[in-house]
C-alpha cells in the first residue's frame, strides 16, 4: 500500500461535494498538506447533483479548484479524474491519502445523515480514515466561544479492545484544533442469565464501573505523554454507546469512531451513528 501525505475529497460539483471539500481544504491546512480533488466520471454521480450543475467531469474540477483557491488561497490543489466507477475510484484513491472525504445529503430532524450507497460502501471498505461531512454545515458550527475556539473532539472508545488507530487520530484531530479531546466509553450490566455459569449479579455493577473507569484511564495514558498538551476529559456513562456518541456529537467540532479493518461493514453502533451524528464524523479503521 503506497501513502503520500495529501487528503483527498470526492466531489462532482454538487452542494454536498463542495460542503466537503471546504472542509477538506480547512483540514488540509491544519495538516499542511495539499488536497486532491477527486472526480470519478463513469455516469454515476457521488450525490444527485443541484438542477443547474450539470457539468462535464473537468469543469467540475475547475469550478471546485477556483472555488477553493479563492477561499484558500495558502491551499496546494491537485486534481485527479477517472473514468472508473465512483466507489473504485474512490478506493484506490484511499490508500494513497491520509485521509478521504465525502459529503452527505443533507440532514433532517428524522433521517439525520443521508448517506448515499457509495459512501456507505466506501466508508465499510477503507483501509484510511474517511469523513463524512454534513450538508449545509459552516465552519463557525465547529467553534465555541463566540469563534475563538474549536468545539471538543470527541472519541468513542471500547475500553476492552482499545484500537491506537482510533485513539492516534482523535488526538492528533485535538491537537491541530487546539481544543480538548472528550474520550467516551458507554457500558451496561449484561442482563443476567440464572443459567449462565458465573453470572455477575446487579449488584456487582459498582465494581463493574471501577473496573472500566480504570481501563479507560489506562487506555488513555500513554496518549496523554504523547499528546501532553491536549487536555483529555474522560467522560464513562451508562447506557447504549450509539445514543450518548449522537448527543455528544451535538457539541463537538469532530466526532471519531473505529471500525475493524476484518469486518469490511460497519457495525450496529456504527451504522447508527453515521446517519444520525450532526457533526463531521471520522471512521478510522483498526486493527
Amino acid at each position: 500500500m503506497t501513502s503520500m501525505r495529501v487528503l483527498t475529497v470526492g466531489t462532482d460539483g454538487s452542494r454536498e461535494s463542495m460542503n466537503a471539500a471546504d472542509w477538506a481544504a480547512r483540514e488540509a491546512l491544519r495538516r499542511d498538506v495539499p488536497l486532491r480533488l477527486l472526480h470519478a466520471d463513469s455516469g454515476v454521480r457521488l450525490a444527485p447533483p443541484p438542477p443547474d450543475v450539470d457539468l462535464p467531469g473537468r469543469d467540475v474540477l475547475d469550478r471546485v479548484a477556483l472555488q477553493l483557491s479563492y477561499a484558500h488561497p495558502a491551499l496546494e490543489i491537485l486534481a485527479r479524474r477517472r473514468t472508473t466507477p465512483p466507489v473504485t475510484a474512490l478506493l484506490e484513491a484511499v490508500t494513497e491519502s491520509e485521509t478521504l472525504v465525502l459529503g452527505s445529503r443533507g440532514f433532517t430532524g428524522y433521517s439525520g445523515f443521508l448517506v448515499g450507497s457509495v459512501a456507505l460502501a466506501v466508508t465499510a471498505r477503507a483501509d484510511r480514515p474517511v469523513v463524512l461531512v454534513r450538508a449545509g454545515g459552516l465552519p463557525q458550527d465547529e467553534r465555541a466561544n463566540g469563534g475563538l475556539g474549536f468545539l471538543p473532539v470527541v472519541v468513542g472508545l471500547d475500553v476492552t479492545a482499545p484500537a491506537d488507530e482510533v485513539l492516534s487520530y482523535a488526538f492528533e484531530a485535538a491537537a491541530l484544533r487546539g481544543t480538548e479531546l472528550h474520550a467516551l466509553h458507554a457500558w451496561t450490566v449484561p442482563p443476567l442469565r440464572a443459567d449462565a455459569p458465573g453470572a455477575t449479579p446487579p449488584g456487582d455493577a459498582a465494581r463493574r464501573e471501577t473496573l472500566r473507569r480504570r481501563a479507560l484511564a489506562g487506555a488513555l495514558q500513554v496518549w496523554r505523554a504523547k499528546f501532553p498538551e491536549v487536555p483529555v476529559v474522560e467522560r464513562l456513562v451508562y447506557g447504549q454507546p450509539g445514543h450518548h456518541l449522537l448527543k455528544a456529537s451535538t457539541a463537538a467540532s469532530l466526532t471519531v469512531i473505529g471500525r475493524g479493518l476484518d469486518a469490511n461493514r460497519l457495525g450496529c453502533t456504527a451504522h447508527s451513528v453515521v446517519h444520525h451524528v450532526t457533526s463531521p464524523l471520522a471512521i478510522v479503521p483498526h486493527t
